[in-house]
């Protein structure tokens, strides 16, 4: 369905960016990758995925909380593949605080790095895609972008402005053949979530697996994480015809949590 589109995932590296793009890769696009540590491997991984329509991969380590780099690794996809046709936002980091106690560094690399990096690849990648009458932007958001939880606000202010930005370029794009979504996820074990269990698990003396358990009971009526591929699939959906005219949707895939 997607054999001669190229997708451009920020944070692909792992989690879910990388479930994303080897689910568009399954389908046949290009696919530049990007973030921070080995990326030969899930270079691999995306080849494999894409095996039978011989698709080829790039990667461009880009620091998605510098603006120049980021246009640098627009300008590389562009040059190495044309052009990017879908638009994958997926990359965020998360620290957990009181606001009276949350470090200002670390507010403002959240939201360089979870909303303002998305302004800028949009914003470099609707050009093309409004010459070229088709494209896909999908926002991974977060159901933190629908709702709150305490200790976390700067990656709920950054998911909110997802939300908000993803309508905006929804909008201004309606009578086109471009399209933006959001992606809405509950728990994914991804290292980031990972990381926020073993900390739990530390401070309340607890085993790691009952960690888990606690963490989806208190958010997620289906006590199962959302997996990788279950987002890819919900990517695939949005650049596929059945998606031509959803616009501007935050669709949660969070096994109930919002519907509290």
């Amino acid at each position: 369905m997607l054999k001669g589109k190229t997708a451009l995932v920020t944070g692909s590296t792992s989690g879910i960016g990388l479930g994303i793009a080897k689910a568009l890769a399954a389908q046949g696009a290009n696919v530049v990758l990007n973030g921070f540590g080995d990326h030969a491997g899930p270079e691999d991984e995306v080849r494999q995925a894409g095996a039978a329509y011989g698709i080829s991969t790039a990667y461009h380590g880009a620091d998605m909380s510098k603006p120049a780099e980021i246009e640098d690794m627009m300008a590389f996809a562009a040059q190495t593949f044309g052009r990017v046709d879908i638009l994958v936002n997926n990359a965020g980091i998360q620290h957990v605080a009181r606001i009276e106690d949350f470090p200002v560094e670390k507010w403002n690399a959240i939201l360089a790095i979870n909303l303002t990096s998305a302004f800028h690849t949009t914003r470099l990648a609707l050009p093309a895609m409004q010459q070229a009458n088709w494209g896909r932007i999908i926002n991974v958001a977060s159901a933190h972008g629908l709702v709150a939880s305490a200790q976390k606000s700067a990656y709920v202010a950054a998911k909110h402005g997802i939300v908000g930005l993803t309508k905006v370029t929804a909008l201004e794009n309606a009578t086109s053949g471009v399209t933006c979504n959001a992606i809405c996820p509950g728990w994914v074990l991804t290292p980031l979530v990972q990381k926020q269990i073993d900390a739990r698990a530390a401070a309340e003396h607890i085993p790691v697996e009952q960690a888990k358990v606690e963490l989806l009971r208190e958010k997620e009526p289906s006590l199962e994480f959302t997996t990788p591929d279950e987002l890819g699939q919900l990517a695939v959906f949005f650049c596929s015809p059945a998606g031509n005219n959803v616009r501007g949707v935050a669709w949660n895939m969070d096994g109930g949590w919002v519907a509290q």
